[in-house]
């Protein structure tokens, strides 16, 4: 005779019926959370009923992939044709030294707040700060900001011109530019030392066979002459197969360009035939138009940008640049008052740039 109460059984059942209820809101519980932690559950579908306030509900849990932040960066500032202008600064470009009263940054961006037609231009450059100090400072200017940081590589400080430090921040600007052609985008590169006294594109060639419009140290006469001294601190370039090749091929010759920087790579690549080899089309600037100490524009009338080229020092530059801004609101305010006046204004010279000249005494 079984001598077991029957209301044991009754316990014994009701007891496995909770614990298969627990085990179901765990599981349920465990594969919507592993989804976040493993990207192997990210594509499942659940289709069974988990316990929840809504019964009816059938969750379906996907794994997001971060955007392309550099695309997307791209795509909001591009102009119509997917161009954009691209400036790269860091720390010691971005903030003021105790004796200073402004910056190679401030004065980059007072130069579209000056120049004739270049206000909106803001709206497409993109400032790619290679800082944390120098990202910083482009947000609270509010502008497109991207920030592009160097694991075990601190750029914040001064570079100065054919440094070690100066030579690695210009191959990882090379990399950086290398990726947004990848992207599909044209863009006009600029130095955060040229200021913009009018709107570049009213200048540049607006033929799309024209690959690469590039500054010179110095213009000979022939737009199309290899034997100019480049100067990569401002150019224009479309995105198409033969420039990203131009790049790539670029980019990889860092590792046994020791003491060159970029520059002098790209000019060696150009003078070795580059330019046939790839089936390219490259325009040489004339500095009438696109202007720098190593040349300056003979002409208030026609000049678009002047680079602080030809100079070794940051506080050089600034010195040399805040004149030039003072000679160009000078001529805008006379060249005013003499079109009211019925008058030609002609006869503007820059001032000197001693600041410059000097700095390769130190």
């Amino acid at each position: 005779m079984d001598n077991q109460p029957k209301h044991s059984s009754v316990g014994y059942n009701l007891a496995f019926l909770s614990l298969l209820l627990a085990s179901v809101v765990f599981l349920c519980i465990w594969s919507s959370s592993s989804s976040v932690i493993n990207p192997l559950f990210s594509f499942q579908k659940h289709d069974a009923q988990c316990p929840s306030k809504n019964l009816s509900t059938t969750t379906t849990t996907t794994f997001n992939v971060a955007p392309d932040e550099l695309l997307a960066t791209l795509d909001k500032t591009s102009i119509g044709n997917k161009t954009v202008i691209i400036a790269v600064v860091n720390k010691a470009y971005a903030v003021q030294e105790v004796k200073a009263d402004t910056t190679m940054l401030d004065l980059f961006i007072e130069s579209f707040w000056q120049g004739e037609d270049t206000r909106h231009l803001l709206d497409h450059l993109v400032l790619v700060a290679v800082d944390q100090t120098a990202y910083d400072r482009c947000q609270f200017l509010r502008l497109n900001c991207y920030k592009l940081e160097t694991d075990g590589v601190d750029f914040g400080g001064e570079k100065l011109y054919m440094s070690q430090d100066f030579i690695k921040m210009m191959w990882r600007r090379t990399w950086f530019l290398l990726e947004v052609l990848k992207r599909g985008y044209n863009f006009i590169f600029t130095d955060t030392d040229v200021l913009w006294l009018r709107n570049p594109f009213s200048r540049l060639s607006k033929s799309e066979t024209e690959d690469l419009q590039i500054s010179t140290d110095r213009f000979f006469g022939d737009p199309w002459n290899i034997k100019h001294p480049i100067n990569t601190g401002f150019y224009h370039i479309r995105s198409n197969n033969k420039t990203i090749a131009l790049f790539d091929r670029w980019y990889t010759m860092k590792d046994n360009a020791t003491g060159q920087k970029e520059q002098d790579v790209l000019l060696d690549l150009i003078r070795g035939g580059i330019i046939g080899q790839l089936g390219l089309k490259v325009r040489f600037l004339d500095t009438l138009y696109f202007s720098g100490f190593c040349q300056d524009s003979k002409d208030f009338g026609a000049v678009t940008t002047v680079h602080a080229n030809c100079c070794r020092s940051i506080g050089a530059k600034v010195k040399d640049l805040k004149a030039v801004l003072q000679d160009w609101k000078q001529f805008k305010k006379t060249t005013t008052q003499k079109t009211t006046a019925g008058l030609a204004a002609n006869g503007f010279r820059w001032s000197g740039h001693w600041g410059c000249r000097n700095s390769w005494k130190s």
